[in-house]
């Protein structure tokens, strides 16, 4: 396809090669939704995948995090490698971003995503959007619900048994 958007990785020791089910479902997402000109994090970068296509589909600016050294290595070769600027930080360095995302993006393992929801809200301003993947089925539930304090969220689509969740941050924190 001559419109398509190629990318081109070498995740060495890192995840995220765009054939994973969860990969696939946050790459349609960013696809699918308006992010031209937005700021978005991809929160666990490893190869950088999502970081690059935000990039690729003409996000403003991009930041790429992740706890893993190995990844950040990887996913600012493979950002050189596409001909695209994001800054990789390690979590510790994110921890000095103050300004929150029009967009945060983050394709982890349910479990920490649950953990993370205070800390991941925390970076998407009011009106903006989280995506969320890398959650079996059986597990959106609990994820919806550490999240829906903050946002209006729910499954927005499904792969092979995975989902990803997407949702709008509403401009107080009531609880609901």
């Amino acid at each position: 396809d001559p419109a398509a958007i190629v990318l081109e990785l070498d995740p060495g020791l890192a995840f995220g090669t765009g054939s994973h089910a969860t990969t696939r479902l946050c790459l349609h997402w960013l696809c699918d939704e308006a992010i031209a000109g937005q700021t978005v994090i991809d929160y666990g970068c490893g190869s950088g995948i999502l970081a690059i296509a935000a990039c690729r589909l003409g996000a403003a600016r991009v930041v790429g995090t992740d706890v893993d050294p190995q990844a950040l290595s990887a996913s600012r070769a493979n950002a050189l490698r596409n001909g695209v600027e994001a800054a990789f930080l390690t979590v510790d360095r994110l921890r000095g971003e103050r300004v929150p995302f029009d967009v945060v993006v983050a394709n982890i393992l349910a479990n920490p995503l649950v953990l993370l929801a205070p800390a991941l809200a925390q970076r998407v301003r009011s009106g903006g959007r989280i995506v969320l993947s890398e959650i079996l089925d059986a597990q959106a539930a609990a994820v919806i619900t550490a999240y829906r304090r903050w946002f209006n969220i729910a499954i927005c689509d499904s792969d092979d048994g995975w989902v990803a969740l997407a949702g709008a941050r509403r401009d107080d924190n009531t609880v609901r």
